[in-house]
């Protein structure tokens, strides 16, 4: 029986990858979770993020999933290998979990001139190394500046992506990673939460520099992979239907997912434990 791509994301922010994905893929369906009640993922130490992944993606499966994306840079930096390469062939070998870091390492190797990328992230991603790690083996002798930006996310969840004090913090954060190296000339948001401060990013970078959605790049590469991928793609169902689900109070979540989707939404709360 054919089933819906999983697309899991600590909170909100694998909305932004969502959206990427639907218009990619038009026909597919979709089952979002978002594990609000626990979010955020960005502080929590790898056990932790880890086991929460893991009852995610053994939740997804169970609803049918032949592929799960790890719409969450947090996830995908401190569980995905570990649920790919311990988990996957006891849970089902046939199914496959997918993370955002990956090819967003592979793109910036068109993007960099000077071969110094900026990353922007939650402190698990910063402290994760994940990029630098990515980034060295696919791109020998370019060099990674990681920088946290810990209230990135906190404002985009409280709906003050658009406010006025939004723009310190953003700056803040930006100055800080332009400071540790001057020759930085590509910047990755390295949460998926970042996309809705977009404007305010781009308007505290200088313009020479190109800074990074990880949305259009992960569907590119999803495509690619299920065109290489035959078994994974015929295993999924397509009716252009998406399902979503979160951990927390579902109209709150709902309120807020049509926000980052531009559109409303039904939503569904559903338990991990």
């Amino acid at each position: 029986m054919n089933g819906p791509i999983g697309v899991f994301d600590s909170g909100f922010g694998g909305l932004s990858v969502l959206s990427d994905l639907q218009r990619s893929l038009p026909q597919a369906d979709f089952l979002y979770l978002g594990d609000n009640a626990r979010a955020p993922y960005g502080t929590r130490s790898f056990d932790a993020v880890y086991r929460f992944t893991l009852q995610a993606v053994e939740w997804l499966f169970a609803q049918g999933c032949p592929l799960v994306i790890l719409a969450c840079n947090t996830a995908s930096a401190k569980a995905l290998r570990n649920i790919q390469q311990r988990d996957l062939p006891r849970l089902d070998p046939a199914r496959r979990v997918l993370g955002v870091i990956r090819p967003t390492a592979e793109a910036v190797g068109a993007l960099s001139r000077t071969g110094v990328v900026g990353v922007l992230g939650t402190p698990g991603t910063v402290a994760s190394g994940s990029y630098d790690i990515e980034i060295s083996k696919l791109h020998p002798g370019f060099r990674v500046v990681a920088e946290a930006a810990p209230m990135w996310v906190p404002i985009v969840e409280q709906g003050f992506a658009d406010s006025d004090g939004a723009d310190w913090f953003v700056r803040e954060a930006v100055d800080r990673l332009l400071a540790r190296d001057p020759d930085i000339d590509t910047i990755i948001l390295a949460c998926t939460h970042y996309p809705l401060l977009y404007r305010k990013i781009r308007a505290a970078v200088p313009p020479h520099i190109a800074v990074v959605r990880q949305g259009t790049i992960v569907a590119d590469s999803l495509c690619h992979y299920l065109r290489r991928h035959p078994n994974i793609d015929t295993a999924i169902s397509r009716g252009a239907r998406t399902r979503y689900c979160t951990t927390d109070h579902a109209p709150g979540f709902a309120r807020l997912a049509g926000i980052f989707l531009g559109h409303p939404i039904q939503a569904e709360t559903i338990s991990l434990t």
